[in-house]
């Protein structure tokens, strides 16, 4: 028997421009949302969920895997209301199994999620992006954001660079500059504020990398076995981008920082969201290798690419264009899940802005087109791929 990637796309609600029948249509199915309507930290009720599932189901799709059920910066710092929040979370995940869903995906991200310097960054073919400058978001640091003591994070060499790629912005730049890169949290329409983000860092005085890595495994230790015993696994996204940020530590960066999470708690429950786009910005990272040895682990997968520069900049790429081998990747993909006897959930994670999405105002990386071009380049290769494989694997 063959088994093909669950394709779905991510949804982010009644609000979402791209509608349900817009992702039915694309082929998907399945949806992958998350409630965010609710503050992070409370808890996700039955009620809440079930509504959000009947939507859902009666487009003709599936809700299994949710995206994202978001940890508190309390719970990554071991502050204020942590013991309550994990509390929280736990019953949440008892209620999220209760109404039938599979997989929960979270990251432990500080303060802010992924970022980009440009949501609106215009290819060759005319196609929007979404692009990461490192000048330009050490210029955002130093003098946009003006973070106490953020010289020390950088060297010389690249002060000297966001000084020049500063002195080149006008002032719709450097406004532009700001936003994206304070954009809130995925499905937030309302972004960060300076002074927010500035009283965040402040109280992260003191947290480094060693001490976040084990405030995420004592997460883990506390949700995991709950996860365990209602059926559920736990998907953590890896950092993006995946080095640190704004002198805050990120600890899901590359395959020894999640060796290391998998080694603290071995459950299998405890596993990846495997996210080749913010993996693949790393040119240490070995993608078709972590398959074969997380592959067990791997509860949800994210298929982009990127294509990085030299000087830690990097744009997103056509799904199968970009620094990422995304045939080797999903070839890989193949082989784990007929070894493991199933079809593990995929979404095209982020497409390029075209045709008359161009028009629209959609969430950065989330319009329809692009994803639905991924989408079918994707289950193209992956159709290919299957077909040609002989009853040994080869």
């Amino acid at each position: 028997m063959s088994y093909y990637m669950h394709q779905t796309m991510r949804w982010f609600g009644p609000g979402d421009v791209v509608s349900l029948s817009d992702i039915r249509q694309a082929g998907c199915q399945g949806v992958v949302t998350a409630l965010h309507q609710i503050p992070v930290g409370d808890i996700w009720t039955k009620e809440a969920i079930l509504e959000r599932k009947a939507m859902i189901e009666a487009a003709g799709m599936t809700w299994t895997v949710v995206e994202s059920l978001p940890v508190s910066d309390d719970i990554k710092r071991q502050t204020g209301d942590w013991k309550k929040h994990i509390a929280n979370y736990k019953e949440s995940l008892a209620n999220a199994a209760a109404c039938g869903l599979k997989v929960i995906t979270y990251n432990f991200m500080p303060v802010l999620d992924w970022i980009r310097t440009d949501v609106d960054h215009i290819l060759p073919d005319g196609c929007s992006a979404l692009y990461f400058s490192r000048s330009a978001f050490v210029a955002f640091d130093l003098f946009l954001l003006r973070r106490p003591g953020a010289r020390s994070d950088y060297s010389a060499e690249e002060i000297l660079a966001a000084e020049a790629a500063f002195a080149q912005m006008d002032e719709p730049a450097r406004e532009s500059l700001f936003r994206n890169c304070l954009l809130g949290l995925p499905g937030s329409t309302e972004a960060f504020t300076a002074p927010q983000v500035l009283s965040e860092l402040e109280r992260y005085q003191g947290v480094d990398a060693a001490r976040l890595r084990e405030h995420l495994c004592d997460f883990l230790r506390e949700v995991v076995p709950v996860a365990e015993a209602q059926g559920l696994v736990m998907a953590i996204h890896p950092d993006d981008p995946p080095y640190p940020v704004l002198g805050l530590p990120r600890v899901v960066s590359t395959e020894a920082d999640i060796e290391a999470l998998f080694r603290a708690v071995p459950s299998v429950a405890n596993g990846l969201c495997f996210c080749t786009g913010s993996l693949g910005s790393r040119s240490d990272n070995d993608l078709t290798g972590m398959l074969s040895r997380f592959g067990d682990r791997i509860h949800f997968l994210h298929l982009r690419n990127t294509k990085r520069d030299a000087s830690g900049d990097f744009h997103e790429a056509a799904h199968l264009e970009g620094d990422t081998d995304m045939f080797s990747v999903v070839r890989g993909i193949v082989r784990l899940q007929q070894r493991r006897g199933l079809s593990i959930p995929m979404r095209p994670d982020h497409g390029h802005k075209m045709l008359d999405d161009l028009s629209k105002t959609t969430y950065p990386g989330y319009s329809a087109i692009g994803r639905l071009k991924g989408l079918a380049e994707l289950r193209g290769l992956e159709t290919g791929i299957v077909k040609s494989i002989d009853g040994n694997g080869r």
